[in-house]
């Protein structure tokens, strides 16, 4: 297994006064992901300092290389969880036209009473819905009668996958394209598309031209290797009145899942997040809701140590 460690210069300032400069510094790191608040943050471990107001990181780079066992490090540090599912409730609308889910009961709790020891009981319920409910996962069989199921999708397409968050909400972008997308690294990555359409989420204005991924930007993934895509509005595609869904076709064909209806995207960085939306096993299914999240790092207690310029937004 591939070890690696950064080579950065730094700049630290103290609450108390004066600072301290650091050349050609090297930390062991938990992954080439490592983002610079991690470095940051496994720097100031690794001298042990204290009342460090803020850490500037400058030359910072990321290589292969056998930990030399830096103290602190290569640990990874605390990561925080971040929800980016809807949730699911009894008579919800995910889109105009499909069912909502309903509930019913199996055995309800008083029934239950008659069947278990004195002082136990349980519910057993049913729910009725279609597999695009809420937020869900797209497999190759949802577009192709020979494609991967939902049961036959590999975990390496699932679940960890360092994450890369593409962001045009707030810029009027309504078709996200290669322009958004060149310069980023994609192979083996869950690409976001942090697009602000969950803002309407629930309501009619969901639907009304909502953002989606370009045809273009849709072979781009392809072209360099996405491991999955995913986006916080109706439909991957424009939801056009000829039926055409490119990226559904493209992304698919290449066997790189996708998920729908995310949300809160604005809490992610840039990179550095984990992502994971992995669905039941459900042979000959195309599409099942997920439980998506991701985990960044906490960063506590330095969070005053992001260096990227990036901080969390209360979504949208």
């Amino acid at each position: 297994m591939l070890q690696y460690r950064a080579e950065f210069d730094a700049t630290v300032m103290f609450s108390t006064g004066g600072g301290l400069h650091a050349q050609s510094f090297k930390v062991d790191v938990p992954h080439a992901d490592a983002t610079e608040a991690q470095i940051g943050a496994l720097f100031v471990a690794a001298c042990r300092l204290r009342d460090v107001e803020r850490v500037e990181l400058r030359n910072v780079r990321i290589f292969a290389e056998p930990h030399l066992g830096t103290p602190a490090g290569p640990a990874e540090p605390a990561r925080r969880w971040v929800e980016l599912s809807h949730v699911i409730a009894e008579g919800l609308v995910t889109l105009p036209g499909l069912p909502a889910p309903a509930f019913t009961p199996h055995l309800t709790r008083e029934a239950s009473r008659d069947v278990y020891a004195p002082g136990t009981e349980f519910a057993i319920d049913l729910i009725t819905m279609v597999g695009n409910t809420g937020t869900y996962l797209d497999s190759p069989f949802h577009r192709y009668p020979d494609g991967t199921d939902l049961a036959g999708l590999p975990l390496e397409r699932l679940a960890d996958l360092p994450a890369v968050v593409v962001r045009t909400a707030g810029s009027g972008v309504r078709t996200v394209g290669v322009d958004a997308l060149e310069g980023l690294e994609v192979a083996g990555r869950a690409v976001l598309l942090h697009t602000g359409g969950d803002a309407h989420w629930a309501t009619p204005e969901y639907v009304v031209d909502a953002p989606h991924l370009g045809e273009a930007g849709a072979q781009w993934l392809v072209d360099h290797g996405a491991a999955l895509v995913g986006i916080d509005a109706a439909n991957i595609d424009a939801m056009t009145s000829s039926g055409e869904r490119p990226a559904h076709t493209l992304l698919l064909a290449a066997g790189i899942p996708i998920v729908e209806h995310l949300t809160g995207l604005g809490d992610l960085p840039p990179t550095g997040a984990r992502f994971t939306a992995a669905p039941p096993r459900v042979s000959a299914f195309g599409t099942f809701p997920v439980r998506a999240y991701a985990s960044v790092p906490a960063i506590e207690p330095h969070d005053h140590l992001r260096s990227g310029g990036w901080l969390p937004t209360s979504g949208g």
